[in-house]
């Protein structure tokens, strides 16, 4: 995954994501069909912007960081094709927040 991040960064307050896989086997091991399955609305940050411009003109810098794992909305985002893996592009607003080790 790192080669492909050398081609693309995000810009300003963007963060890119890789939205984890959805589970197929429940916890009493029946299989979950595809499509009865859920959008997956955890992810882990692959790549972040530099930040974004206040009015002030100072930049502000973006919350979360490379390799955290993130709660996102269930829609919204710009979804990239990198080296044929599928990643999605969101404002770091639009997240609704980080999990704590």
């Amino acid at each position: 995954a790192g080669k492909a991040f050398r081609k693309f960064l995000p810009l300003f307050d963007r963060v890119l994501v890789e939205r984890c896989a959805a589970e197929t086997v429940t916890k009493g091991g029946i299989m979950i069909p595809e499509k009865s399955q859920g959008k997956v609305l955890q992810a882990t940050v692959v790549a972040v912007g530099s930040g974004a411009r206040g009015k002030d003109g100072e930049i502000h810098p973006v919350s979360v960081k490379v390799g955290e794992k993130v709660l996102l909305p269930e829609y919204g985002g710009t979804k990239i094709v990198l080296e044929d893996k599928d990643y999605y592009l969101f404002r770091d607003g639009d997240i609704l927040g980080k999990y704590m080790d």
